[in-house]
């Protein structure tokens, strides 16, 4: 069996620290932590794009190196060339409607406005499977979404953030290895409120 996990971003420095680009940043502690060294992953099919064999799978890895709204184009290349099923799919993308640090799998669905699922979802259906890792609402609506996107992580954040990702990491490692159910019970409960 053969899967494909994608982390959504922009390519280039500017974007390097974003909020958009959580989803390289998942792709690499992947990395990391299946041994695949870094800057490893070879450029084709408008992608950086790697492999490797884990527990009896082999395993697809992709940053689309085509802007967040093109993500769909790279995402539908190495997924046809490859034969791997929408369903084998997942992508590890930021999510403005979950709070920062929240974690959640979802298989299917909408894009909510994301656009770079937007346009994999027009490239290859909405059937994959994507890990949604929070980085919370801007204040002031909708005309900051952009803005917040684009932005760098805040002070606060950044000393956060190496658990947020880890998370990403551990709900796609769950994914592969017991399953998108086992998956969604284990990351999509509410957490209990602290005593």
């Amino acid at each position: 069996m053969s899967w494909l996990v994608t982390g959504l971003g922009n390519p280039g420095p500017d974007y390097s620290d974003n909020r958009h680009n959580l989803g390289f940043m998942v792709i690499d502690e992947l990395c990391n932590r299946w041994g695949i060294p870094a800057g490893s992953l070879k450029g084709k099919f408008g992608s950086e794009v790697g492999q490797t064999d884990r527990t009896g799978q082999r395993i697809y890895m992709q940053k689309p190196m085509e802007y967040m709204n093109l993500s769909g184009m790279a995402v539908q290349r190495v997924s046809s060339f490859f034969r791997i099923d929408p369903r084998e799919t997942l992508i590890v993308h930021d999510e403005i409607d979950l709070p920062f640090g929240r974690v959640k799998v979802k298989a299917g669905g909408g894009h909510g406005g994301h656009n770079g699922l937007r346009s994999i979802s027009e490239a290859i259906g909405p059937a994959y499977l994507r890990v949604r890792c929070g980085v919370g609402k801007p204040a002031g609506g909708k005309e900051r979404v952009v803005g917040h996107v684009l932005s760098p992580f805040n002070k606060v954040e950044k000393k956060e953030l190496p658990f947020l990702i880890g998370t990403a990491a551990d709900a796609v490692e769950a994914i592969l290895d017991k399953g998108t159910t086992f998956a969604m019970n284990k990351y999509n409960t509410e957490p209990e409120p602290a005593s």
